[in-house]
Formats: C-alpha cells, structure tokens, sequence
C-alpha cells in the first residue's frame, strides 16, 4: 500500500546504519513503512493472524521502532486504514475538480475510487474486508468513513442543487438520508465482491455500473441513462 503519501525522500526504506537524515526525515519514513507492510501483511494473512512480528519484519524495523510509533496492532492497523482512506479521498478529490456537470463530476469520482483500490489491491482487501474483522473500533472506523462518503456525495448535490426525484407521480421523493446510506452501502458491497473473489484488478469495469447506480437513486433513471453507456 503506498497510502502514506510521504515525500518520495523519506518514503523508501532507509540503508542500514548511520546515516544523515534528520530525525523527523526517518522516523517518517520508518512509520510509513509500518503503515505499508500492516496492509501487505493483513491483505496476505487476514487480520486475525497477523502479528506485530509480521509487521516489522516485512518493513524491517525493529520492534522498539514499532512501539515508537503504535500502541500496539489495532492501533498500527487504524492508522493504516485512516491513511490509505485520507489517500482515498484526496485522489477523489482531486478528480473532481475539474469536472464541469454533475454527472461528470460523479463519473470522475467514481473512476479515481475504483481505479485507486484497483491499483493498490493489499489496501483495497484491507480497507473493504479486513476491517470487517479488527473489533469495534475498526467498525467504528469504516461507519464514520461510510458517513464522511454520505456528506461528500450530499454537498456535491448542493453544489449543482440536484434534487432528489420520486420514483413515480403518486409517491413523494424519498428522504435522501437512506438514499445516500443505499448508495455508499450498496457501493462498498458491490466492490467488495470483486475484492473478495480476487478481482480488484478488474474493478475500473464497475465503473459504469455505480455511476448508473448514483444517477439513477438520485437524477432518476432517464439521466442515467443519457448518462451512461
């Protein structure tokens, strides 16, 4: 997983013995290489029988260095997944930027999500199925990133004023509330399948599906369809 987004400087693994990087240059690179071999290690074993011993053997560090850093393995496995999330959300970001409509804007959000966990599979494996499996505090982590992926998606309806449509002229629209919980949800489900069954190299190919997804919960089914393929 490279989610540390730390300067290619101090990102690599640092030679053995004296050296002249600051401190502060190789204890960064020293965390960020922990963070990296937590989500190779969890992605190859599962996070149940991880150790901490896998985990600084893979990054080559030294168990002091580790405890350095993290309290312990849940702790070093919630900073993994918080850095690959804020990795996630940056990239996103970045891709929609740019874009001049809503369905555009929807469309590249969804192309750098899946082409992200697509082109880091250990993080993808960790961040929709492993966290599954780290205890409540890991549960606690995915429910409050599930919420911050409901609030992007409502301010970028504000953004463009995209008002929720009713399914049909007898029914009233429904709350978008449980719209956005279908959405992020069936998303999440949706991806992790593939990452289950050893597809997250395949994952850009659900592009038009989510996208016909978002636009259909939320412009209605003929915007999705003028929309997508």
């Amino acid at each position: 997983m490279s989610a540390t987004a730390a300067p290619e400087s101090t990102g690599r693994a640092l030679p053995r013995g004296p050296h002249r990087l600051p401190r502060e240059a190789v204890l960064s690179s020293q965390r960020g290489r922990l963070l990296d071999a937590m989500a190779e290690v969890v992605s190859a074993k599962g996070y149940a029988a991880v150790t901490v011993g896998d985990v600084v053997g893979r990054a080559r560090v030294s168990r002091k260095t580790f405890y350095e850093h993290f309290s312990g393995k849940e702790d070093c496995f919630l900073a993994a997944y918080d850095a690959g999330v804020d990795l996630l959300v940056a990239r996103i970001r970045e891709a929609e930027a740019s874009a001049p409509s809503f369905a555009a804007r929807v469309r590249a959000g969804v192309r750098a999500y899946l082409g992200t966990l697509s082109s880091e599979p250990a993080f993808a494996r960790t961040f929709l199925l492993e966290i599954a499996a780290a205890g409540p505090r890991a549960l606690e982590r995915r429910a409050r990133v599930h919420g911050l992926f409901r609030a992007r998606v409502a301010r970028l309806h504000e953004d463009f004023g995209v008002q929720v449509v009713a399914a049909d002229e007898h029914a009233g629209p429904p709350p978008a509330e449980a719209l956005l919980t279908a959405l992020v949800g069936g998303t999440d489900e949706l991806v992790s399948e593939w990452v289950r069954a050893g597809r997250a190299a395949e994952l850009p190919e659900l592009e038009s599906a989510v996208v016909h997804l978002h636009l259909s919960l939320f412009a209605g089914p003929e915007t999705a369809l003028e929309s997508t393929p």
